[in-house]
């Protein structure tokens, strides 16, 4: 018969890693993005842009760091979401480890881009007038370049959420309602990459409303997770 007993310490433990990292990276995202990246770039504008970075430079720099970190802590919540649904499906859940880990190697190489752009925003002397319009022309560029290599991975991301949808769906330890919404995030992730790689027109944002299942999977594993059961069969 289905006996119902105690998940091990290290998966309990792995349920807690991953919460804390999922609330941190949240954090630093919120920073990085909305007030550094967006706050400090103005589309289409390189002038205004580089004068704006430039005038806060060193939160700019802080945000770099802060995007570095979530790559860091991308790794680290892999690793605990291997280790948590390893045992509803082993192959699956190592699948959406590496999908995570791949995302957040193309996010470090986005955030590369940025890396650059202090240096062609700073001292404007002795470069000429020509010189600074050229730097500042530049310093758009890479900016473009990380939105555009951040996009891509998120692809990779999607599909990540997929996969631990699934998971999360078939584990028997997971609320199945869970595991649904964390589909309808992967899918709302695929929707708005693909529509900005196939439209240089495309402006919905689905994945705004979809990632619910993201914040509440977050709060479930700090809440919920380090708590959870599983059935053993026994003859």
């Amino acid at each position: 018969m289905a006996t119902v007993v105690p998940a091990n310490t290290e998966m309990r433990k792995a349920a807690l890693a991953a919460g804390v990292g999922l609330v941190t990276m949240s954090a630093l995202a919120v920073f990085a993005n909305f007030a550094v990246v967006e706050g400090l770039v103005t589309e289409g504008d390189a002038e205004k842009t580089a004068h704006d970075i430039h005038g806060s430079v060193v939160m700019f720099r802080y945000g770099v760091a802060a995007l570095a970190l979530v790559a860091v802590l991308d790794v680290i919540v892999a690793w605990a979401l291997l280790a948590f649904f390893t045992p509803a499906h082993k192959g699956l859940s190592a699948l959406a480890a590496w999908f995570r880990l791949a995302y957040a190697a193309v996010l470090m190489v986005a955030v590369g881009q940025l890396a650059g752009v202090p240096s062609l925003v700073g001292d404007d002397v002795g470069r000429g007038l020509h010189g600074v319009s050229r730097s500042h022309a530049e310093a758009l560029v890479k900016i473009d370049a990380f939105h555009d290599t951040w996009n891509s991975g998120l692809i990779l991301f999607a599909f990540h959420l997929l996969t631990l949808g699934f998971l999360a769906y078939r584990s028997e330890y997971v609320p199945k309602v869970l595991g649904a919404l964390l589909v309808i995030a992967g899918l709302g992730y695929l929707v708005d990459s693909f529509g900005i790689l196939l439209s240089a027109d495309y402006s919905a944002e689905v994945a705004m409303f979809a990632f619910i299942g993201e914040f509440l999977l977050m709060l479930w594993l700090l809440t919920k997770g380090r708590n959870v059961t599983l059935k053993e069969l026994r003859a």
